[in-house]
């Protein structure tokens, strides 16, 4: 079982590198997003023995050498030092907060809609409508290009295999409506990038990608559950489904 130290250092440790991104590491993480994600720097993870107006300074200088005008950090209880207040002062905005929410796999199972079922993704025609989820779902995301599509094809499979992850779908009435990735490291299955059609929310969907890549995650040797939740959005189903929430990570985004 894992501790609550434990899980908050897991959700410290969590990074997301997208296909074609670029990244440096050295007083905080920053990664650049490639033009299908909307482009622009993320930036997280700060360990430095600097105050944090240079820690900053540093992050906009690396995000203009980029050729980058947007610079997004998120925050953590673990940085060092907290670059918040500096972000506050230099009029950055905040756009998003995040729950920082933990289960074991062993907890109650996820009440499912009977008319809502749900898959394991193995197949170019379920990427295909993933993708489509994906575009519809997230403003600043485009579509994949063929060579993509098989990228991401490929490092399904990789994965799956491996038993390092996987995606999921849900459909109503036969139509995929919502899906979801998951990765499996250190006995954690981190839960990620669950998106849910519109007119298709609040009819069981995302219940459904949940108690699926939970099962995945078991299936490959996980006990805990980690996820970020959007406090508007999926952090109260997921509360109501068993997750404890262990704290809140704060988006700024800065023009520079």
């Amino acid at each position: 079982m894992h501790t609550i130290d434990d899980i908050l250092r897991a959700s410290a440790a969590w990074v997301w590198f997208p296909r074609g991104s670029e990244q440096e590491k050295t007083e905080l993480q920053l990664v650049r997003h490639p033009a299908r994600f909307g482009g622009g720097v993320k930036a997280s993870h700060v360990d430095s023995t600097r105050d944090a107006a240079a820690v900053l300074d540093h992050a906009i200088d690396r995000t203009r050498a980029w050729g980058e005008t947007e610079l997004t950090f998120w925050t953590n209880a673990a940085d060092s030092p907290d670059l918040e207040d500096e972000l506050r002062r230099r009029g950055a905005r905040h756009v998003d907060t995040v729950a920082v929410l933990a289960r074991p796999l062993h907890g109650p199972p996820i009440d499912v809609p009977d008319d809502v079922t749900a898959e394991v993704v193995r197949t170019t025609e379920q990427f295909r409508e993933l993708d489509r989820i994906n575009v519809a779902v997230w403003d600043r995301q485009g579509a994949l290009s063929e060579q993509g599509l098989r990228d991401e094809l490929d490092e399904n499979a990789q994965a799956l295999a491996s038993g390092t992850g996987g995606r999921v779908l849900a459909r109503l009435d036969g139509v995929a409506v919502s899906t979801g990735g998951c990765t499996v490291a250190d006995g954690f299955v981190r839960l990620w990038g669950a998106a849910t059609l519109a007119e298709s929310r609040g009819r069981g969907a995302y219940r459904a990608v949940l108690a699926e890549r939970l099962r995945l995650g078991a299936e490959m040797g996980a006990t805990t559950a980690l996820v970020k939740g959007r406090i508007a959005t999926s952090a109260p189903i997921l509360a109501r489904a068993g997750f404890e929430p262990l704290g809140d990570e704060r988006g700024y985004v800065l023009t520079v």
